[in-house]
């Protein structure tokens, strides 16, 4: 893996973050006025539009099919079964939980991430980026001052959120490794998410307002991109890497919080944040340095092979 790709893969982990804040900022917006599968049957018929819409121009109309095909079918279901979990999960999480408390699990997806490179990537994970790796946590736990004892339902839904969540990513890994077609890992998720959610709508169902329904569709239209862009980024940055790089979410929440819900961050929020961040980065150096040595060490070696 070149230095420039760890570059391209950090950027588009950040603009991940922004537009995936801002789909959470959406859903707490709205969770308490409706059940999960009206918010995500609605949502997951858009994104798979708009898949469907970026394959034909990317492949072609006569190639639709061949533009969706997946191979790594496998793989791909399970990706898709994590992702209806994880955001049945998230979106239970965020209903009934502060952003910072529902953070605090997020923040656990690093070390998730890490645990499951290893069986599942065969991706070593040095001592040095396990030390990143909880550096970021106790960043998270800065950001819940009160600490976990009043722990919740909610509490429990943000655990399988994460755990979930991660799983997802780390079989996005995985498929990248088999394809490049990042459209079919948000078409297959999506379509999970619309059959699963349709099954349970008809219990659920409520009138929708015109602007609660544009919320709907402007949070199908960030999830799209995000989903979109983190698949890319996934294939460029290892697991490990990728999801403290994914703490940035922080400071978009934060933002997002007291904009819009009156949530004025503590002091101890801001000291999490902090550290989440300079953990991040701590990984990406570390990520660019040993690439660096790799590719050095390559040079070195083709000669002497001639």
């Amino acid at each position: 893996m070149k230095g420039g790709s760890v570059a391209i893969g950090a950027g588009l982990v950040a603009l991940y973050t922004l537009m995936i804040s801002s789909a959470d900022g959406i859903t707490k917006l709205i969770a308490g006025s409706y059940a999960a599968p009206q918010l995500f049957v609605l949502s997951s018929m858009i994104v798979m539009a708009l898949s469907i819409g970026f394959t034909r121009l990317t492949t072609g109309r006569g190639r639709l099919r061949e533009g969706l095909v997946t191979s790594a079918p496998r793989a791909m279901a399970v990706r898709s079964g994590l992702t209806v979990l994880a955001c049945i999960a998230f979106f239970n999480a965020f209903r009934d939980l502060p952003f910072a408390d529902v953070f605090l699990f997020i923040g656990l997806m690093p070390i998730i991430a890490g645990l499951l490179s290893g069986p599942v990537l065969g991706e070593s994970v040095r001592p040095q980026i396990w030390a990143a790796l909880v550096a970021g946590v106790i960043g998270m736990i800065c950001l819940m001052p009160g600490g976990i004892q009043g722990a919740s339902i909610g509490h429990l839904w943000a655990m399988i959120a994460a755990v979930s969540g991660t799983g997802s990513m780390v079989a996005a890994r995985y498929i990248g490794r088999y394809e490049t077609n990042a459209l079919a890992q948000v078409f297959y998720p999506n379509l999970a998410i619309f059959v699963a959610m349709s099954l349970a709508l008809p219990f659920v169902i409520a009138p929708m307002a015109l602007a609660d329904i544009g919320w709907a569709a402007t949070y199908a239209v960030f999830l799209f991109a995000a989903r979109w862009v983190v698949v890319v980024a996934l294939r460029l940055l290892p697991a490990y890497v990728a999801t403290p790089l994914m703490n940035l979410q922080f400071v978009w929440m934060v933002i997002i919080g007291a904009a819009f819900f009156g949530e004025v961050p503590s002091m101890g929020t801001l000291l999490g944040v902090g550290i989440v961040i300079t953990s991040g980065v701590w990984l990406l150096y570390d990520q660019m340095t040993v690439t660096a040595k790799a590719a050095a060490s390559h040079g070195e070696a083709r000669p002497a092979s001639a």
